[in-house]
């Protein structure tokens, strides 16, 4: 009798064991199946987030594109193939509202140009939109022409771009957007770097860093004029109110009137420039950049213009704009 109540004791307890075990079991198997079930909701949410946003996105554009433009600042010198290449190209882009050629060369451009550049306009316009496209005619032959004061200029946004480089429209959109967040701030395509000499000997003197320094360090804090965006006042301060002194040594050692801009800016915004990461074509040969001495003269001009400052002006940073919907890895 003993031995058969213990039996049933020990079959009752393995009955519970079981029990549990199984109830155990099926929690967690209800737990997995929870879990499984809100992941494939939570995807199919952010499945139709991303839906929309796709959607959304020619719509977004064209939005941006229809608010206030842009002018393009086109700096040429005796390239007319390369100005017809430029020309072509971002008279198809959306958002320009007025297309100005710096042009500082002796004779003033022939009716053969006027009238091919106006012809390739027309060709490229799209949606049948038309904006002024405008020979800027300088006596002087001088690097500073490029940032003359435009009267009756309609757009507050600058596109300041040299011949030879061609970026695409949808690069100058993001870049246009990007300046309309900080439009006291110069956003642009080309990142150039200065730091301090920490040397015995050069205690207070600067280095100007090309690419290959940025791309080393991670930061940067210029952003050069040969294709950057800037607000429209900044013709106006670089003129009429920047040291004179500036303008004089630009003129004669023909070089640096893109650092004596990011200087302006930043003395002005005491902020740094905003690079924006986008494709570069370089259709013309190689510019000044390839001469030899090229850094040790624009570190001159890095530590002239901090002088005539009485200080440093420029900011460092390592913020970089890029359009997420074209990039893996942020």
């Amino acid at each position: 009798m003993r031995g058969s109540l213990l039996i049933n004791r020990r079959g009752l307890q393995r009955f519970r064991q079981l029990a549990i075990s199984s109830v155990g079991s099926a929690k967690i198997k209800l737990l997995l199946g929870c879990c499984i079930g809100f992941t494939i909701i939570a995807l199919a949410c952010r499945s139709s987030d991303f839906m929309r946003w796709s959607n959304q996105n020619a719509s977004l554009y064209q939005s941006s594109s229809q608010r206030k433009g842009y002018a393009i600042l086109i700096n040429t010198w005796k390239r007319y193939n390369l100005l017809k290449q430029s020309i072509s190209h971002y008279s198809s882009c959306a958002g320009i509202d007025s297309v100005h050629i710096v042009w500082s060369e002796p004779n003033p451009p022939s009716d053969s140009l006027v009238k091919n550049l106006n012809h390739v306009v027309q060709l490229n316009s799209r949606g049948g939109r038309k904006f002024e496209l405008i020979f800027d005619i300088n006596k002087e032959d001088s690097l500073n022409n490029r940032f003359k004061e435009i009267k009756d200029l309609k757009a507050d946004a600058v596109f300041s771009i040299d011949d030879d480089v061609i970026f695409p429209c949808t690069s100058v959109q993001l870049a246009f957007d990007v300046w309309q967040s900080a439009p006291d701030t110069m956003v642009g395509f080309v990142p150039r770097t200065h730091w301090l000499d920490q040397s015995e000997s050069h205690r207070d003197y600067y280095i100007y860093g090309g690419w290959w320094s940025v791309w080393w360090t991670g930061r940067y804090s210029m952003v050069l004029s040969k294709a950057a965006f800037f607000h429209k006042k900044y013709l106006r301060l670089y003129t009429k109110e920047m040291p004179t002194s500036i303008r004089e040594y630009v003129t004669k050692n023909r070089n640096c009137e893109d650092i004596a801009m990011s200087f302006l800016v930043a003395n002005a915004t005491g902020a740094p420039p905003i690079w924006v990461k986008g494709k570069i074509f370089e259709i013309g040969s190689t510019g000044i950049s390839s001469l030899g001495g090229h850094i040790d003269r624009r570190t001159r001009c890095v530590n002239r213009f901090a002088t005539e400052y009485g200080k440093m002006p420029l900011v460092s940073t390592s913020v970089k704009a890029v359009d997420s919907r074209n990039t893996w890895f942020w």
